[in-house]
């Protein structure tokens, strides 16, 4: 029964190792993303340093780091809990291999005496013939046999606990040099933190000197995303037009159509005196979403795209670095109707879903690139160059341009829309 027990505690620590050891994977990948955003942000960072003028992309990228970091040190204390739990589970394996160890030497030990009184031939022969009758000589004989075989058992179980428990200690020794590389990693953090949060401290005082450039530049930005948001509704509403002319199209052919019909059976019930049949009733006006997705491959192109909600790819290899919404940089009030997406010039701008390009703008020496996927738009601002054309088929993560810098970082602007509603990306791309 003990060594059933033994079995059964084994087996239950490699189930929770196993799990453990999933997680500690999947928490140093996490933390190893964010490094690499964090390296990339601090190249962009170094690259704008040199200029004297402040940008809005320098506090964004500034922020995104303080933040990026925040999120390692969270992902490091949740190394260190697992390590705890790791520590926990095999000190308690520890000490219940060292107690099943020391439960198998008494028993061994007793084992011994045993063979030890009766360690001659003489006295086993002795043990059998003081048999009352011939059945218990013949148990006595196969005691005598299974006890020499169950001694041999009992030092393999002593030996293989032995190594079970050695293993089990190299193995905590293991886990506690890396809770203790944990812990300073965890600092040198910290201390990274504390020197970022310092630079935005510089930065924001640098900003109180420069407040009025610094309006100026964001209404310089406002100004400019409007006159590029002023393009894309026009794109989409010509889409919408063509959608509707085309739905007016088919609806005057159908009705026509009906109509001969109806001229048909109104002639047959006249020669037949028979009442008229009633005239047809009038097809109802189809709205944005039903005219965008009038036919069948529209209609599968925006289901496909709305049953992706959560799982569509970056449109670009970088940290968002402005979210969607209404929020304040210093004393500045902005709306951003998507994300910022900051990462290297010239990387690759990919299509997050299958889909059709509406339209390719050269506005402000960018480009801006629109997807129509049914009745919703995928749109792409701030490309140094554009590789597609408008009418052009394009599939999930094909390339569609590359990234140009937007003052002294390059950052790709990246919207969503559901006919001429703006969406949140964060709701819709992978997280």
């Amino acid at each position: 029964m003990k060594l059933h027990k033994y079995l059964f505690i084994l087996f239950l620590s490699v189930l929770t190792l196993s799990a453990v050891a999933q997680t500690e994977s999947q928490l140093r990948r996490k933390k190893e993303a964010i490094q690499r955003e964090i390296e990339q942000l601090q190249k962009n960072l170094n690259k704008a340093a040199s200029g004297k003028k402040l940008t809005i992309q320098q506090i964004n990228t500034i922020n995104a780091q303080i933040r990026l970091r925040q999120d390692k040190i969270g992902t490091i204390n949740s190394e260190i809990k697992n390590l705890d739990n790791q520590i926990s589970q095999n000190t308690n394996t520890v000490h219940t291999l060292q107690g099943q160890l020391g439960d198998l030497k008494k028993e061994y030990a007793g084992m011994i005496r045993f063979a030890q009184r009766n360690r001659n031939a003489y006295d086993k022969m002795m043990f059998i013939f003081a048999a009352k009758d011939f059945n218990q000589a013949y148990k006595r004989i196969k005691y005598l046999q299974q006890f020499s075989q169950y001694r041999k058992k009992q030092a393999g179980y002593i030996e293989n606990t032995q190594q079970d428990l050695n293993g089990k200690i190299k193995v905590l020794d293991k886990t506690l040099r890396e809770k203790s590389d944990l812990l300073k990693e965890q600092e040198r953090e910290r201390e990274r933190l504390g020197k970022d949060k310092n630079e935005q401290s510089v930065v924001l005082n640098k900003l109180s000197r420069q407040e009025k450039q610094f309006k100026q530049d964001i209404n310089t930005r406002i100004k400019q995303q409007a006159q590029i948001d002023k393009a894309i509704r026009l794109a989409i509403q010509r889409a919408i037009e063509e959608a509707r002319r085309k739905a007016a199209e088919e609806a005057r052919i159908a009705a026509a159509k009906a109509a001969a019909e109806a001229r048909a059976a109104a002639a047959r019930a006249r020669a037949e005196n028979k009442p008229a049949p009633a005239a047809p009733a009038a097809a109802k006006e189809k709205n944005t979403n039903e005219l965008l997705t009038n036919d069948a491959g529209s209609a599968k192109l925006a289901a496909g795209f709305e049953n992706n909600r959560g799982r569509l790819p970056y449109p670009v290899s970088g940290t968002i670095t402005e979210h969607f919404g209404v929020h304040k940089v210093d004393q500045a009030t902005m709306n951003n109707e998507g994300v910022n997406i900051t990462a290297s010039e010239g990387a690759a701008v990919r299509a997050v879903f299958d889909g059709e390009v509406l339209g390719v703008s050269l506005i402000y020496g960018k480009y801006v690139v629109i997807l129509m996927h049914g009745n919703y738009f995928t749109i792409y601002q701030n490309l140094k160059s554009a590789s597609v054309s408008k009418g052009d088929k394009v599939s999930t993560r094909q390339t569609i341009g590359v990234l140009a810098n937007t003052g002294d970082i390059a950052e790709l602007h990246f919207e969503i829309m559901r006919g001429q509603t703006k969406l949140n990306p964060e709701a819709w791309i992978s997280k």
